[in-house]
């Protein structure tokens, strides 16, 4: 049960996370919240101590209090602030920065992807799609959930719940 919940779980909502950024530019708080309280599920079942939940949920904290400050200045959007900060908890301070860097490298290659995506006419068919004509249009952010979902889902086998429940 461990190991399917290990499985699934983790990597379904860091879909729908990318997914749901990808269509509408928001990034739904019941994401950031149901991993929350699904690391504290994992975390537990897999017997992780409460000193290393307490460092990973820590780590989570840092993270959204800097994402939260990027958010103010308007560099990042409040769903990314969100989805970074629970997604650190998963890593914790042993694996956070691979987190960051990868997110990082992730969201540079999907921000010159849609720079060039955005450079040419859209098909007329593909302009009636309103999720599609959003990302084509040079007015619209980069919906970088893509990116930190994809990091996530990248370094997930690197964790200690991952490593503890397979």
């Amino acid at each position: 049960m461990i190991q399917i919940a290990a499985l699934i779980f983790f990597p379904a909502l860091m879909v729908w996370a990318a997914v749901s950024d990808m269509m509408t530019m928001k990034i739904s708080n019941k994401v950031s919240l149901a991993l929350l309280i699904l690391y504290m599920f994992m975390a537990i079942v897999t017997g992780q101590s409460w000193a290393d939940i307490g460092y990973h949920l820590a780590c989570g904290g840092l993270v959204l209090l800097i994402t939260f400050s990027m958010f103010a200045f308007g560099w990042i959007g409040g769903g990314d602030a969100k989805l970074a900060a629970a997604t650190a908890i998963w890593f914790g301070f042993a694996d956070v920065m691979a987190y960051v860097v990868v997110a990082a490298a992730f969201g540079g290659l999907l921000t010159l992807f849609l720079l060039q995506f955005r450079r040419f006419s859209l098909p007329e068919f593909l302009t009636k799609q309103a999720w599609i004509a959003r990302l084509h249009s040079p007015t619209t952010g980069i919906p970088y959930g893509i990116a930190l979902a994809g990091a996530g889902l990248y370094l997930y086998t690197e964790t200690a719940i991952w490593q503890a429940a397979i």
